[in-house]
C-alpha cells in the first residue's frame, strides 16, 4: 500500500507497476501459507518470491537510485516469477500423502 502511495504522489515510471506486482502476488502467498501442505507449493512459492525481490527490486532501484541492481535482474526475476506460478500450478497435481 505504500507503494501504491509512493506512485500516486512521488511519480516515477516503475514504482507503480512495482507496487501492483507486489499487491497482485500477496494473496498468493497467504493462500500458499494457509494450504502449505504440499511441498511442491511451497518450493513454488519459494521461487515466486525470490522473482518478486528480483523484478519488483530492479524497478524500484532504477526509480530511487537511478540504476538497476545487476545485470539482467529483471529478465531473470521475471523468469523466476513463470516458474514459481507453473510450480505452483504443478503443486495442485500432486498428491498429498497423508
Amino acid at each position: 500500500m505504500a507503494l501504491s502511495a509512493a506512485a500516486a504522489h512521488l511519480g516515477g515510471a516503475f514504482v507503480g507497476t512495482a507496487a501492483s506486482f507486489l499487491l497482485m502476488h500477496a494473496p498468493v502467498f497467504l493462500a500458499a501459507g494457509l494450504l502449505g501442505a504440499n511441498r511442491m507449493l511451497r518450493i513454488g512459492s519459494l521461487i515466486l518470491l525470490v522473482g518478486l525481490l528480483l523484478f519488483c527490486g530492479d524497478l524500484l532501484a532504477r526509480d530511487f537510485i537511478g540504476s538497476r541492481l545487476f545485470p539482467l535482474s529483471a529478465p531473470i526475476g521475471g523468469t523466476l516469477l513463470i516458474a514459481g506460478w507453473l510450480a505452483i500450478a504443478a503443486s495442485a497435481l500432486v498428491r498429498v500423502r497423508p
